[in-house]
């Protein structure tokens, strides 16, 4: 049995083409039980996202898995298989094993240290094992990627600085103002920035949010998802001083806080101080504010200098979590391997235990009547003798499978069945 991963992702193809290959949730049973019954197809399993779309298996040493799970993927989606062969990657064996425990790392992700993906892949396991096409081996591979992602996270940074920029906004709140729960917020503009913003601040405590936006149902909506506060566009400047952070994501084209506005709000604060995050282009804030006292004021760009500096962190961090996933996919590939030859071990056992009860059952009779001890001496000469001429084909296999990427350990394996005429399981 080999495993195999096929697909495409954000590097190899343009989101028209990942789009065609996509699958809907509703999707994945039909297609999971189409892919289990591909010929030489054991186990599988199918992952879809945005930025990637791959089909793991598990076959039979008969089967070429390029062309059954490349033809599986175009049939599924109606695609000429030429069309889709090149964007497509093919990882075997161990390679595909360092490819899933990189995946469920977030390693291979866009952004690297994103933690998405891990659930993502969750998401396709259970999927899997609820439509029947999860087996023991691809589950052993699976939860060992799991534990991996466990031990990148626990053991590594890769996760804990801020990579977009409304994240980054956030965190730099938090470490102005420590925790953000007494902290009142105003979030002026409701497009995606603004929201992917508001879902930071919610997960970083904050639960006092007031929304203004142009479009009240946009605010409306917007507030309904982060338990906010519609604040009327027009009482923006009213209500300013009762703010400590101001997050501005509007489409106006002209400075919506000017330098004037927040001095006055930052006086009636009796010189309490404000934080704003102008993550608007045009920008939203005029720039002089950061001339004022008490006030303190980033745009975009510096948002985006934060971004790239934790990138290139994480990036640094990414080679401390490759070492730990070479580690895993050597112990993990070593466990596999002994599992391999745990068939052939037993059918020789088994073949050579024959071989003993036929002769012994043979020529006992020419023994005549034995005492006690006499036939347990007799069971255990002979088994003596089985156990020696197993001893050593056993060990070397072994000895084979223990070591990493033995090419040879297969053609021991098939030569000793074919030595000992060992039937297949």
């Amino acid at each position: 049995m080999k495993l195999a991963v096929a697909g495409l992702n954000h590097r190899t193809a343009p989101v028209e083409v990942r789009e065609r290959v996509a699958f809907r949730t509703g999707e994945l049973p039909d297609a999971l039980h189409r892919l289990h019954e591909q010929p030489g197809l054991r186990e599988g399993l199918i992952l879809s996202t945005c930025n990637r779309v791959e089909v793991t298996a598990t076959l039979e040493d008969f089967a070429d898995p390029a062309p059954l799970l490349c033809q599986f993927l175009a049939a599924t989606h109606g695609l000429a298989v030429d069309s889709l062969q090149p964007h497509l990657y093919l990882f075997e064996a161990e390679d595909a094993i360092r490819h899933l425990f990189r995946v469920a790392s977030s390693l291979d992700s866009m952004v690297v240290g994103e933690p998405q993906i891990l659930g993502q892949l969750k998401q396709a396991y259970t999927a899997a094992r609820e439509q029947g096409a999860l087996g023991s081996y691809l589950d052993a591979v699976l939860t060992r990627a799991f534990s991996v992602a466990k031990r990148v996270r626990t053991e590594t940074e890769i996760g804990q600085s801020a990579v977009s920029v409304s994240y980054a906004a956030v965190e730099l709140a938090r470490e102005i103002f420590g925790s953000l729960n007494r902290r009142k917020i105003m979030i002026i503009g409701a497009g995606k920035m603004s929201e992917a913003a508001a879902r930071h601040l919610q997960r970083a405590g904050a639960t006092d949010i007031l929304i203004a936006n142009r479009t009240r149902d946009r605010a409306e909506e917007m507030a309904r998802l982060f338990n906010g506060v519609v604040l009327p566009y027009e009482r923006t400047l009213q209500r300013l001083h009762e703010v400590d952070i101001v997050i501005t994501s509007s489409g106006a084209p002209h400075y919506i806080l000017t330098k004037e506005s927040v001095r006055r709000a930052i006086e009636a604060r009796r010189s309490q101080p404000m934080f704003f995050i102008d993550i608007a282009v045009p920008r939203n804030i005029e720039p002089t504010v950061n001339e004022l006292e008490h006030a303190f004021l980033y745009d975009i760009d510096d948002m985006q200098r934060i971004v790239d500096r934790n990138l290139q962190g994480r990036k640094e961090v990414a080679n401390e979590a490759e070492r730990i996933v070479a580690q895993e996919v050597e112990r993990l590939a070593a466990r596999l391997r002994a599992r391999d030859i745990t068939p052939t071990i037993v059918s020789l056992q088994e073949q050579l235990e024959s071989v003993r009860l036929e002769v012994l059952t043979r020529y006992r009779p020419r023994l005549g009547e034995l005492t006690h001890e006499q036939e347990h001496a007799l069971e255990a000469l002979t088994r003596g003798i089985i156990n020696k001429i197993a001893h050593g084909p056993i060990s070397e296999m072994r000895r084979q499978a223990s070591e990493q990427a033995n090419e040879d350990a297969g053609d021991a394996v098939n030569l000793l069945r074919r030595m000992f005429r060992l039937g297949e399981k």
